[in-house]
């Protein structure tokens, strides 16, 4: 499993959720289940990709692994 970085990296920068959606051009449902969800086992590849880029970040670094327990 493993989850995005949204709500961090949106922070860091002083943009909400709205805004993240805004900038990624994703919809703001998908962008709140993404960064609220506290782990998942698949996510749409384009939208990590759209993320990514406007946080200026690799894929490497938004997308977080969590140990399975």
């Amino acid at each position: 499993m493993f989850k995005l970085r949204i709500k961090e990296l949106a922070v860091a920068r002083g943009w909400t959720l709205k805004e993240v959606s805004e900038r990624s051009e994703l919809p703001y449902s998908t962008v709140a289940t993404y960064a609220n969800s506290p782990g998942m086992t698949m996510v749409n590849l384009t939208s990590v990709l759209k993320l990514a880029h406007i946080f200026g970040v690799s894929i490497e670094d938004l997308v977080e692994v969590l140990e399975e327990e």
